[in-house]
């Protein structure tokens, strides 16, 4: 197994300390006034993947479906249960992280890349491929911020895809940007999925998790609702969508 999740759960606590400040929050303290709410943003995922494997995660806003990303790739440490990865990993949970703003589009390839583990003489090698899959070639010294999002995520995919890592781990990063670098996002994630390595899609359309995917975990409000092949599951869901 390459990724293995067991009894998964994730518990927030809200409050109203930061809302309140801390002399109102002691004074309430003192007269046992002070309420915290909790939730489950992720309650009892199990699940496990091989290599190669694809998986996609679909469920509604809400779902826990980053959460439990965060779990995976080492952000969060679980409420409780247990996650075990081998390999490599590289994810794109959110656009524009990892990557500073007034620094230029060659100074933040090299630095996704460190913090990614690579040297600098592996990303000098990856370098203008890395930008030429991005499309970026002519805005290589140009500030971060001043791209558009479709170019942010187009250099983001790019770094992730181009330095073979042993996981990929995808949150709607595929949902951003032109419909022709979107197929030629997925033929790279198929050409990566060949090669051996572990996917993980989270995804809001159906049927790109149908043509890409083999494997399928449906969340609601943090529960698992399902896991298994991806025809039944995306049918099952599919139904569920129509009845809402």
């Amino acid at each position: 197994m390459v990724i293995e999740v067991k009894d998964v759960s994730v518990r927030y606590i809200l409050g109203d300390f930061k809302d309140i400040g801390l002399k109102e929050y002691v004074l309430r303290k003192i007269k046992r006034q002070y309420h915290v709410k909790e939730f489950l943003a992720v309650n009892g995922v199990n699940f496990s993947l091989e290599k190669g494997d694809m998986l996609g995660i679909v469920g509604s806003n809400g779902a826990g479906k980053s959460t439990l990303l965060k779990v995976i790739t080492g952000i969060m440490v679980p409420t409780k249960g247990i996650v075990k990865v081998e390999g490599t990993i590289a994810a794109l949970l959110e656009l524009a992280s990892g990557f500073d703003g007034d620094l230029t589009v060659r100074e933040n390839t090299y630095l996704r890349g460190a913090m990614l583990g690579y040297t600098r003489e592996y990303m000098n090698r990856m370098y203008d491929e890395i930008i030429d899959f991005a499309e970026l070639s002519e805005f290589q010294d140009r500030p971060f911020k001043q791209l558009s999002s479709g170019m942010k995520s187009r250099l983001a995919f790019s770094i992730a895809s181009l330095v073979n890592p042993d996981i990929l781990i995808l949150d709607e990063v595929l949902s951003v940007g032109d419909g022709a670098f979107r197929k030629k996002s997925e033929k790279k994630m198929l050409e990566i999925i060949h090669g051996g390595a572990t996917t993980i899609l989270v995804s809001h359309s159906l049927d790109q998790v149908r043509e890409m995917c083999n494997k399928v975990l449906w969340l609601d409000k943090g529960r698992q609702v399902a896991f298994g092949p991806c025809e039944e599951i995306c049918d099952r869901y599919e139904e569920f969508l129509a009845k809402k």
